[in-house]
């Protein structure tokens, strides 16, 4: 298992687990960041920060600290 920001441009995955606590977490779930759902990413700044990622037909950027809270696996959608 591994982490949205260790993913590498063009590569997608599901989510299988959202790591943090509270209001940061309760924050990827508003944005449609939840468990079975496919991520893809898209684009990375030159310093690694925001990861711009493509969750359910939208773009969205993401702090890399954030990143490291969504574990992902490799397969199929659920």
């Amino acid at each position: 298992m591994t982490n949205v920001r260790d993913l590498p441009i063009g590569v997608s995955a599901i989510v299988n687990k959202i790591t943090g606590q509270g209001a940061t977490r309760r924050r990827l779930m508003d944005m449609g960041i939840t468990k079975g759902t496919a991520i893809y990413v898209r684009k990375v700044a030159p310093l690694g920060d925001p990861i711009q990622v493509m969750v359910r037909g939208y773009e969205l950027s993401i702090r890399k600290k954030d990143a490291e809270m969504i574990e992902v696996t490799f397969g199929e959608e659920k």
